[in-house]
This record gives structure tokens, sequence and C-alpha cells, in this order.
């Protein structure tokens, strides 16, 4: 068959080459048109055939197949960073940080150790130095501020989205936002790293200036309530956070001072808040329910650890409520000629607005003496002391550190 084709395909050719080159005898070519010779004119019309012909016996009628391109190779993966190498020239830095580190444009601190991590701390430590006492904080308030951050109350009292994303990424778990390692040395023949900790000063204002508004916004959105909200723990609560807000707005506006820059604003003390919490929780009655008591003995220690953090004693029907249950039992100790009992108490401060328990609180103790009336009488003795002395702290230390819900 492919014989027979070729054969076809020669006898066409050649009656393709007579053809053209009879036309091109009875044909003269117009005058504008380029002159060709009739060989090129027959050679042309023969390659074309040929051309078709090869298409037609190649793919049998049908279209041809196209091959896909390659496609080109895949990127080499990403190489891992590595940590630049220390200079082995001794920076300018070691001997004079203010010659490479205007002091007009930053603030510096030089640390040295034995290992890199010492040298860094060192350096942030000293940087710290040069603000003295004035970053320094009340843990307990630095704690409840940073843990209210991570997560994510800070934000829920704030209510422009530029404030919320200062929040977010100004604030760590230091004081001293800014502050960066711009360099290490290792001096090998004395085998001691040198590290240099850096705040640029106006990026600095910027950033305490920037925390100290945020800050503001959320002392305002809390202490801005309704009066039967002010009136009530939430409102309390409130205004404590506020205060806790409010100092550490002291702090910052102190470093901005250490810096040469002014507060943003009007900076209030934290201690302003606390009054008002305190005149709040003075309208607030709170108040005690026991079953088990001996003579109102446990009622009377409640009344008085919550009278000494400034709330007022309520009856039975006050909206706050300590529910506490004590259960006295027998305890057998066997070889011991002296009687034991085992006091448990718990109690529970419970919102009966909603019934909901606020700070539970409980123990068990055991105590003994040479009859049963004795020991009860000890455990009670040492139940009373146990609330005056801790339960006050406890419900203190637990309102303090209490974030409010928006």
């Amino acid at each position: 068959m492919l014989k027979k084709n070729k054969q076809l395909l020669i006898i066409l050719s050649m009656m393709m080459f007579l053809l053209a080159s009879l036309a091109c005898a009875s044909s003269p070519p117009p005058p504008s048109a380029p002159q060709r010779s009739d060989a090129d004119i027959s050679r042309d019309a023969a390659r074309d055939a040929f051309s078709d012909m090869d298409r037609q016996l190649g793919t049998g009628g049908q279209q041809p197949v196209v091959t896909p391109p390659t496609p080109p190779p895949p990127p080499p993966p990403p190489t891992t960073p590595t940590t630049p190498p220390l200079p082995t020239g001794r920076p300018m830095w070691v001997d004079s940080p203010d010659m490479e580190f205007n002091r007009g444009l930053y603030v510096t601190g030089l640390g040295h150790g034995t290992t890199r991590d010492m040298a860094e701390r060192n350096a942030i430590a000293n940087l710290t130095a040069f603000f003295g006492q004035s970053i320094q904080a009340d843990q307990a308030v630095t704690n409840t501020y940073f843990e209210a951050i991570r997560g994510g109350q800070l934000t829920d009292w704030t209510d422009d989205i530029a404030i919320q994303s200062t929040v977010r990424t100004r604030a760590t778990m230091d004081l001293l936002v800014g502050a960066e390692i711009r360099g290490v040395w290792h001096d090998v023949s004395a085998n001691t790293f040198y590290a240099i900790a850096v705040m640029e000063r106006a990026a600095t204002i910027q950033i305490y200036s920037d925390m100290i508004r945020a800050n503001q916004n959320m002392i305002e959105n809390l202490i801005n309530m309704p009066a039967d909200i002010r009136g009530s723990m939430t409102g309390y609560t409130r205004l404590t956070f506020a205060a806790v807000v409010a100092d550490i707005n002291v702090t910052l506006g102190n470093v901005l001072s250490v810096l040469g820059a002014q507060a943003p604003i009007q900076i209030v003390n934290g201690n302003t808040y606390r009054l008002e919490a305190q005149n709040v929780a003075a309208t607030i009655p709170i108040g005690v329910r026991v079953s088990g008591d001996r003579a109102g003995r446990v009622q009377g220690a409640f009344a008085r650890a919550i009278s000494e953090l400034g709330f007022r004693s309520g009856g039975n029907n006050a909206r706050y409520m300590v529910d506490c249950n004590i259960v006295i039992s027998p305890v057998e100790l066997a070889a011991n000629q002296n009687t034991f009992v085992r006091i448990e108490l718990s109690a529970n401060l419970v919102d009966t607005s909603n019934n909901t328990v606020m700070l539970p609180w409980n123990f068990n103790e055991r105590h003994g003496h040479l009859n049963a009336t004795e020991a009860e009488n000890r455990a009670f003795n040492a139940t009373e002391r146990k609330i005056v002395d801790e339960y006050k702290d406890y419900l203190s230390n637990y309102l303090a550190r209490l974030i409010p819900q928006r």
C-alpha cells in the first residue's frame, strides 16, 4: 500500500509540474509583480504538493498530534537561612557605643559574658538600667495586664481596629518594648562575648505613645457604664481593671519622659480608679449563709473578711452570697489516746441573679483533743482564723485579677 501511495505521489507531482509550466507559459506576469523564472514557480508548486501528501500519509487523514511542551523543571528548594558569622575584627561599639550609635538617636546597653546568651541578657539588663526605677511596675499589675493581652481581652475593650492592632503587636512580656540586640562579637583570645542592645529613640517614642493612646481608649470604655452596672460586682471589676491599665500607662509615660518626650495625653494614676472601685464596693452587700455552723462563728468570720475588703454585709436576700457548708466527722487513729475530728468546709461566692458560682473556696483539716467536744472546738477556732487570715486575701486577689468581659 505504501508503495502504491508513493507511485501516486510521483504521478500527481509530475502532473502538477506540467500544469504549472503551461500556466506560466500562457499567462504573462502582472507588471507590478517581481519576475520569477518558470523553474522557480514549478519547484514551489511541487514542494507544496509533496507537503500536502506527506501530511495525509503521515496522519491517515487525521489532525496531527501536537506534543505538549516539556514543563520547566521545578525551582530548587529554598535554602535555610543561616546565622551570619560573628565579625572577626573588634567592632567600634565594644569600646565606645556612642561612636557607632549616636546618643541623640539611640539608647544603648552593652553586655558581656562567657556565652552569647549571657552577653545578650546583660546588654538588655544594662539598657533597662538606663531607665532606672521609672519602668518598675507592680508585678501583680503587669501580670494581670499581660495575661489580658495573651487572652485577647484587651482588644475587646477597644473600638478602633488600628488600636487593637497596636495592643496585639506592640505589647510584649517586657515593658521595655522596642529594645533589640544590634550586634554580638566574640573575643576569641579572652573567650568573651560582647553584645549591644539598642533602642531607637524616635521609633520607641512612637510605639509607647501608641500604647498609651490604646490603653486610654480601653480605660474610657471600662469606666463609662450605666448606673445599674456600676453598682454591681461587674462595675467594681471594671474599675479595678481600669486601675491596672492606668498603672501601665504611668510606666509607659515614665519611659517617654526619660527619652525626652511628653505623653500624648494626660495620664491618670491608677489609684484614682481604685478609689472609685472602693466607693462602689461600699454599696454592694454580700450575704453569708452557713450550714453546720457553731453559734454563728464561721458566719461571723466571713462577714469580717468581707467587711475588711470594703463590702457591706448583706442578709439572706443579697444578690451576692457566700454559700458555706461545714461537715465534722470523727477520725480514728490507732494507738492514740486523743480524739480527732476532721472539719471540711466549702464556700462558694454566688451571684444569685443568675445562680452562677463566681469563686469557690474549700479546705479540710484534722484536729484533736482529749475528747470530741474539745476537738471540735479546736477545729472551729482554727477555721475562724483561717477565714479571717486567708479568705480576705483570696477574694481580694481574685477580684484584682478578674478581667471583665465586654
